[in-house]
Order: structure tokens, then sequence, then C-alpha cells
């Protein structure tokens, strides 16, 4: 299987339309809500397809429509599990049986090719999300154009092929594919999403591996403009309420410096020694300027039973003294192992027993991650007889993609996203014997900084009045004695000061 480096698909070279021989089953999973009509002209264009018919399955979710949908071909599904369009789509896949899942608006008109130019990368590669080039008309037969956001980026990712982790921002649900597998392996849709779901939807596909290509040769025509386009700062408003929450990528959102989110932009894993040694670990790594760091902490927690017991004579009283500590504590998890992926949050850190991490280290390591979109950061702690100690940040995406192969990890992913060694000591990391100070409260800092920058304006302001003053005086000077005066020397150093 060809391996593709962060989203470079440029290395897959999918057969010429009608120069091929179809095996893959795919399911056509259709979302529909009283829209009996589109769903016709939908289907017809469906039927007239070059994929093979008899590899192709119609799954209509028909999320309470009156009276209900009824499309002959396809097989028509209830939406009985909530409703809207998150839990139309996993009500649809759940009932397909392809090893291809092409979702599809049902208002769209397609090329006689659309499902053969998407399956062709398919047979390619099994973690390859395929999105269709959708352009938008008023009416059937219009060229139609591409929306501005989907223009732009194309043209500035070389059609995605430098998108880095961004990438998913396209995917949408009015023509995508992806394997059944893959979507499985993402956790399917999120049913509650009645808005919004396909980029959700998207952002885990990336952290399970996906690699996403525009075929603009998969081409389809949206029948009337779309939600976004008539209520763009609406659906903004409403979407964003709730994917902070679910997509850590989507740091703008994300401005709070003390909320819980649901899902973390970095999980710490530390294993649980003595309670002092832990303790070091577990705070610093939650008292770091990234708000949005989260720790699971890994011991035999199981052991934890409730009988009868000496309180300071424990042989498990430093396990059960962390429990204690954390128990209620949000951001901190337990674990009786270490967790193999830390989907969907982008990054793993794996900090080694008896270190701590500086005030901005956790920061730091992701901003160095990024610069490249490296898989891995190992820093090197220590060294001792058995080889070198490292803390290892681990990019989500790269490690569920280097598992579709076979070979070492760390080596595959090197070659798919970059591995990178870095000192310690340069990244602000400690022992638990000398933890840095968790003294010290954000908010007050940034009230300093924002008392400052007022300080400032009120000391600007005061210079413009006096430039003013000085420019009044120093005209009528100049009036009544045209030689440079010591008024001029002094507009000209307020002007330079300011």
């Amino acid at each position: 299987m060809i391996r593709v480096r962060h989203n470079d698909y440029g290395v897959l070279r999918p057969p010429a339309i009608g120069d091929w021989t179809p095996e893959l089953r795919v399911s056509v999973v259709i979302p529909a809500y009283d829209c009996q009509e589109a769903l016709e002209r939908t289907a017809s264009a469906l039927a007239a397809q070059t994929y093979p018919a008899e590899l192709v399955e119609i799954v209509v979710a028909d999320d309470g429509s009156t009276p209900p949908i009824e499309l002959p071909g396809a097989r028509v599904v209830r939406v009985t599990d909530g409703w809207g369009r998150g839990a139309a789509r996993q009500t649809g896949q759940l009932a397909a049986i392809g090893e291809v899942i092409h979702w599809l608006d049902s208002d769209m008109i397609l090329a006689p090719d659309h499902l053969e130019a998407h399956m062709r990368w398919h047979h390619l590669l099994d973690h390859v999300v395929v999105i269709g080039d959708i352009r938008f008309v008023t009416a059937p037969g219009e060229d139609g154009t591409r929306p501005e956001y989907t223009r732009k980026t194309l043209e500035s990712t070389r059609m995605l092929k430098d998108a880095g982790t961004s990438a998913y921002l396209l995917h949408t649900g009015a023509s995508t594919s992806v394997r059944a597998e893959l979507l499985r392996a993402a956790g399917g849709v999120d049913a509650s999403l009645n808005m919004a779901e396909d980029t959700e939807l998207g952002y885990r596909l990336a952290q399970a591996g996906a690699v996403f290509v525009p075929d603009p040769q998969a081409r389809a025509w949206h029948v009337g403009p779309s939600t976004v386009m008539l209520r763009e700062k609406e659906v903004h408003r409403h979407n964003w309420s709730y994917l902070g929450d679910l997509v850590p990528d989507l740091r703008w959102l994300r401005g709070h410096p003390r909320r819980h989110w649901r899902v973390p932009y970095v999980r710490v894993v530390v294993s649980a020694t003595t309670y002092e040694e832990t303790r070091a670990s577990v705070d610093a790594a939650l008292a770091g300027t990234l708000p949005d760091a989260a720790v699971t902490v890994v011991g035999p927690w199981g052991r934890l039973t409730g009988e009868r017991r000496s309180s300071l004579d424990d042989p498990l009283l430093d396990l059960r003294l962390l429990h204690n500590l954390y128990a209620h504590e949000p951001r901190v998890t337990f674990a009786e192992s270490e967790p193999v992926t830390a989907a969907p949050t982008p990054f793993l850190l794996r900090l080694p027993a008896g270190w701590v991490l500086g005030a901005d280290t956790l920061a730091r390591l992701v901003r160095l991650a990024d610069e490249d979109v490296l898989g891995l950061l190992c820093v090197a702690l220590a060294e001792d007889a058995d080889g070198v100690v490292a803390a290892r940040l681990e990019r989500t995406a790269a490690f569920a993609r280097a598992a579709r192969f076979d070979g070492p990890a760390d080596d595959l992913v090197d070659e798919l996203f970059g591995v990178l060694w870095v000192e310690g000591g340069e990244h602000g990391f400690g022992t638990a014997a000398d933890p840095p100070p968790l003294g010290g409260d954000p908010a007050k800092w940034r009230a300093l900084a924002a008392r400052r920058l007022a300080e400032t304006k009120e000391l600007r302001d005061q210079v413009d009045r006096l430039s003013a003053e000085v420019e009044r005086l120093s005209r009528a000077q100049e009036q009544e004695d045209p030689a440079p005066g010591p008024l001029s020397s002094l507009i000209r150093h307020l002007r330079s000061a300011g």
C-alpha cells in the first residue's frame, strides 16, 4: 500500500475514468427530510452512473418526512433515535452494507461518472476521504461556482496537498466518500449534531489517519444556495457554540483561559509512583500556559477496594492519596494501562515518572511539532543504565496512519510525518525533586498587562495633548520671531518620543 506523507496525495496515481475494473461495493447514504421531488432528481442521476449498478446501493435515511419518503430502487430507513442531520447520517451508515460510504445531499445533480471518480481512489488506498467538486447553481443545467472559501483553500494549498492538518475543514456531507472501516475507526457520525456534523466528523477522520483528496472530476451540482451562503453569520454563531468543545484544532474558539473542554488539545500520560513525585508531575501539567491539557494517571486503580484498612499503614497508601487528590478534577482521569491513542485529542505526551513540565513547556512543544507537522517529538531528559530517558509528544493522526502499515511505528511515523529529537533542559523540563513553583495566577498577569496598556494609552494621550499645545505655541512664536527656537526643538523631541 502506498504511503502518503502528510496530506500530499500526489504520490497516488488513480486510473483514468473508464479504464479500470471496479471491485468495491459503495453505499450512497442520503439523509432526507420532506424533499421527495429533489430526491427523485438525485436518484435519476444515480441511476445513470458509469459505476457498475450491481456494486451500488442507495440508502435513504428518512428523518421524519410527512408523508414518508418513498424511492423505488433505494432502501429507505427511518430515523428513530434522535433527529437531524447527524442522526440521519448515522442511521443511514449503520444500515449500509457497502465497503465504501458515499455521503450525498438530497438536492444534488451528479455527472454520470461522479461515483466512478470517487471510487477509483478507494481502490488505491484504504484511508482516503474523497471530496467531490460541488458547484452551486440556481437551476439545473448551469455551470455554477464553488463557494469562495473552498476556492481559496484549494488554490492556496495545491488542492489540499499542502493543507497539513487542516485538510479536514473542506469535508462536507454534500458529496464525500470514505471506507466504512475508517468511518468506524473514527467513531461514526455524532448523532447529536444537527449542523456541522460533517466538519466534526472530518476532524475525527483526520485523527484516524485519513488523507483528504478533492477530486475535480467528481463533478456535482447543488441546486440552490447552501444555508451558509444565505445565513453565514448565524450558522457560525450556532456551530461555534459547540465546535470549540469537540474540535480542539479550532484554537480561536478556545480563548477562555479557564474553561474545561470536552476534547483536550494535549493528553499527558503519567505513571503513578510516589504521592509527592506523581503530584508534582500532574500539577505542573495542569498549571501550564496551555489551558486545554488533560492528564491520565496510570496505575493499578482496581486494587483500591473499600474494605477496612489502616489509614496510615495501607500498602497502597500513595495510590489511594493520588486518587483522593484528583477524584474530582475534571481534567484528570485514571487508567490501568497507558492508552494506545489519545483520539480524538490531537496530541499525546508520554511523560516519564519523576519529571515535570515548565509553565510554557507543553505549549512550546506543540508549536515546535506544528512548524513542520511532525508526527513525533522526542525529548531527551537523562541517560541511565537502560538508555535514554525521554518524553514523547505523539501526533494522534500520525500514529493512526502508521498503524495501517507493517513495521516499527516510530520509523513509519518518521516517513509519514517526521520525527525530531530535542533536549529537555532547553524546553523547561525539570525533576519532581525540584519542581518549578506553581504560584502565579494567569488572570492576574493579564490584569496587570491590561493596566499597563491603559497606562501606556494615557501617557500617549498626554504626549499628543502636549504636542498639540507645543505646536500652537511654536506657531505663535514663529509669527513673532521666524528664527528656530527651543519650542521647535521640543516638538521634534516629543514627536520622536511618541
